[in-house]
């Protein structure tokens, strides 16, 4: 059952990495959108239990889409634009969040 599909389509493809696979998405996507067009059920894990997360709110309140873009941990995906060759990938735990400098 495919809980997310496009209600339109942009003719403008490009390519990001989702852990290291290759994925088409639309150039107005955001991160998460086009994660969870391709059937992404885990963004992350939690800190204490590891349980799997996805994005829940998509507005950037919740926190459940944090991955990791670009080698930088703790990016909402919900909120960022993807780019051309963006490598994504699921961040295990805290990833830093919360962490004192």
């Amino acid at each position: 059952m495919m809980m997310f599909r496009r209600i339109e389509k942009s003719n403008q493809d490009i390519t990001i990495f989702f852990n290291g696979q290759p994925l088409q998405c639309c150039a107005t996507d955001s991160v998460a959108a086009a994660l969870l067009a391709h059937q992404v059920n885990s963004f992350r894990t939690t800190p204490v239990s590891g349980a799997d997360r996805k994005p829940y709110c998509m507005i950037g309140n919740c926190f459940d889409c944090l991955v990791v873009i670009d080698g930088v941990s703790d990016c909402q995906s919900c909120l960022i634009p993807v780019r051309d060759g963006m490598d994504v990938r699921s961040q295990n735990g805290s990833g830093g969040f919360g962490e004192m400098a």
